[in-house]
Parts: C-alpha cells; sequence; structure tokens
C-alpha cells in the first residue's frame, strides 16, 4: 500500500540551534527615557523626554548636573574624572520618581574621582571626547562600553588636565569642531581632521602651550560639535551672544591652531552651546 499510495516526504525536516531564554532587556518595553545624573553622582531615569531635569527635587547640598534623551533597551555611560567609563543597564535604573541612587553602589571608581560625563546611544553614535588640555578624538558609543564594575580606561590625561564633557556627532551635514580657551581664543575646524579611536590621549584641538596647560594658565573652556549654517551660542559669565555661521568663518582654520580672539565682552569663556 505504500507503495503504490505513498508519496514524498511533504513536512521539511530542519536543525534548529538549542533553545536560549529570552534575557530580561529583550522581554522588557522599549520606553523613551530622560537620564538624570546629580552633582553628588546620584542617578536615576524619568519616562519620557520632555522632563525638565533641572526641576526634580535633590538631596540637601546636591543639585542637577547632567542629563541625557534615550531609551530603556539601549546602554547608560558615564565617564569619571580620571577618564575612565562605566557601562549601566538604562532600564534597571531607579525612577524619577524618587531622588535615585548613588553611582558608587553599581560601580567601583577610583577613590575621589567625580563624574564629568553622561551619554547614550546606538553603537555606532558617535561622541567627541577630549581633555581641557586641548586634545581628543571621535569614539563610537560601542567602544565606550565595559561590563565589569571598574569600567574601562579611556581618555588619558596629559598634566594637570580635566575631563570635558563629551560631545554628540549629530546630523547628516559635515560637521564642525568649535572650541574655545578660558583667554577667550576660539577655532573653528572640520572633525574630519580628527582621528576615530577607542581610548587614548587624541590629537590637538586647539593651539595651547603645554607649560601654560599644566601650570592651568589656559585651557579649553567650551567644545562643542556642529554643522555647516547652524547658529553658536557664547557664554561668559552671566550674558551671552549668538554667532552666525557667516560670523564663525573669522574663526575658521586647521586643526591645532592658536585660533582668533572673541570680541571683548565675550573671552571668559564658560560655555559653547548650539542653537537650534
Amino acid at each position: 500500500m505504500v507503495e503504490q499510495h505513498g508519496d514524498a516526504r511533504r513536512s521539511p525536516l530542519a536543525a534548529r540551534e538549542e533553545a536560549k531564554a529570552f534575557s530580561e532587556l529583550e522581554l522588557a518595553s522599549v520606553d523613551p527615557l530622560t537620564i538624570v545624573l546629580s552633582e553628588k553622582g546620584w542617578i536615576r531615569a524619568a519616562k519620557g523626554h520632555d522632563i525638565d531635569p533641572s526641576s526634580l527635587s535633590f538631596k540637601s547640598g546636591d543639585c542637577f548636573r547632567f542629563s541625557a534623551l534615550g531609551k530603556s533597551n539601549l546602554p547608560t555611560v558615564v565617564i569619571d574624572s580620571t577618564g575612565r567609563a562605566y557601562t549601566l543597564p538604562t532600564h534597571q535604573l531607579p525612577s524619577a520618581r524618587g531622588q535615585g541612587e548613588p553611582l558608587t553602589g553599581r560601580i567601583s571608581p577610583p577613590s575621589g574621582a567625580t563624574f564629568e560625563g553622561l551619554l547614550t546611544g546606538s553603537e555606532t553614535d558617535r561622541f567627541l571626547l577630549a581633555s581641557d588640555a586641548g586634545y581628543g578624538f571621535v569614539v563610537q558609543f560601542g567602544q565606550l562600553q565595559a561590563k565589569n564594575k571598574a569600567g574601562k580606561a579611556l581618555l588619558s590625561l596629559p598634566q594637570g588636565a580635566r575631563v570635558l564633557p563629551p560631545a554628540a556627532v549629530t546630523g547628516d551635514a559635515e560637521p564642525f569642531v568649535v572650541v574655545a580657551t578660558n583667554e577667550g581664543r576660539m577655532l573653528v575646524f572640520p572633525l574630519s581632521e580628527l582621528p576615530e579611536m577607542s581610548r587614548g590621549k587624541g590629537n590637538k584641538l586647539i593651539g595651547i602651550p603645554s607649560a601654560r596647560s599644566a601650570s592651568r594658565e589656559e585651557f579649553v573652556a567650551g567644545l562643542c560639535v556642529l554643522a555647516e549654517g547652524d547658529m553658536l551660542q557664547v557664554t561668559s559669565g552671566g550674558h551671552y551672544r549668538n554667532f552666525k555661521w557667516s560670523e564663525l568663518e573669522h574663526f575658521r582654520g586647521d586643526r591645532g591652531r592658536r585660533g582668533s580672539k572673541l570680541p571683548k565682552g565675550y573671552q571668559r569663556v564658560t560655555r559653547l552651546t548650539v542653537v537650534e
């Protein structure tokens, strides 16, 4: 009967890999989050991107320091004052309904280290990392991550230098670096003139004599990445001035140059910001 009425197997046979349990991250929902870090190193995450982090309550003697817009399925990276990077699972961060938890309960930074940067993103997102001695490099977010509590050595600091808050590289237009010193010198150059690295000291951004940098006489006071056509806000003390792209042409130069002097009244730079 089989020979007379039978036919070939119609349901295919396939070899499968051994079944694996889903991870907590794969089962969790993907939510937009605002990650908030305080001056004293307390961290928390609020649902949504429409949160004003500076309006949250903080412990006595503490205040707002950094915030980052991310998603619950993307990791968070914190950079300390020694140039080390630490990775935290964003979906496990405490809720912003409370005042958060100290980072030192989740990671093991060197004694006395402070936190100087807060980042989140996908593996290929890029950031500019730099020291205020005027050296820096571009790094992909995936290269910042470390699994151990002691973190990863990331940014090498010249004598007397400090870590600057990282600058995100965004948009499709050709990005430019804007760097300004505490003496009012500012330089604009293409980001493409900087190398992409996974760790190290980086290349010179702006010309600051080594002796002046080591003695803290001159250092980088502001750093940002903008696209051609963007407007730059230069903050000096309690006041600021917006520079149009056409005005920034005056400060264009090759990477590593001394830069040009800002107008009087704006030479004591405290912050550079891209104006949306």
